[in-house]
């Protein structure tokens, strides 16, 4: 589905019925990084996977998107929706989206499950790291992005994941370069 958000195009999925859950993919993702999730651990409830601000078929609002703009992008589609309260799982900086909903409206997150993320602020060094990351892409994305990848993985599991993990390659190399700079910014 999409809807149009601060003149730029917002895309997500909604499937089941019942308690609603926001699906929160991380960066260089998008919601289809829960296709593997078996549905059957969602037969009861409501889920919303979201493609954030610059990721997948979502566009981007400018150069620069906060987690607290990626945050009210996340509440229009929840009102859109007609979700009063909700839980959501958010994966590494969807995590980091999910908290900044809490503090935005916190009477309407019910639950959240931080997945490969946490609660604390980058620390300056890794701050610097995204600094850096930003000037690299606007000369070299596509290298940048496939070193990311390899570095993300262990030796063995590069080996035993290797078709997931080119899929999920494939899926971050979809992202724009304003997508990616606006994340890190």
């Amino acid at each position: 589905m999409k809807t149009e958000y601060r003149g730029t195009k917002l895309c997500y999925e909604e499937t089941g019925e019942g308690r609603p859950i926001i699906l929160l993919h991380g960066f260089l993702e998008n919601s289809s990084m829960w296709d593997y999730i078996p549905q059957s651990v969602f037969s009861t409830n409501r889920i919303i996977r979201i493609d954030l601000l610059g990721h997948g078929q979502s566009g981007c609002i400018g150069y620069v998107h906060s987690m607290e703009d990626m945050a009210m992008a996340v509440l229009f589609i929840a009102e859109e929706l007609n979700l009063d309260k909700f839980k959501i799982i958010g994966h590494s900086m969807g995590g980091y989206v999910a908290l900044a909903i809490a503090r935005i409206k916190p009477k309407s997150v019910v639950g959240i499950c931080l997945l490969n993320s946490t609660f604390l602020t980058d620390d300056r060094q890794r701050k610097h790291v995204r600094k850096r990351a930003i000037e690299m892409a606007k000369s070299n994305y596509e290298a940048l992005v496939r070193m990311s990848f390899v570095n993300l993985f262990a030796e063995n599991s590069r080996r035993q994941f290797s078709t997931e993990i080119s899929r999920a390659l494939k899926e971050a190399l979809k992202t724009s370069v304003q997508g990616y700079i606006a994340a890190q910014e």
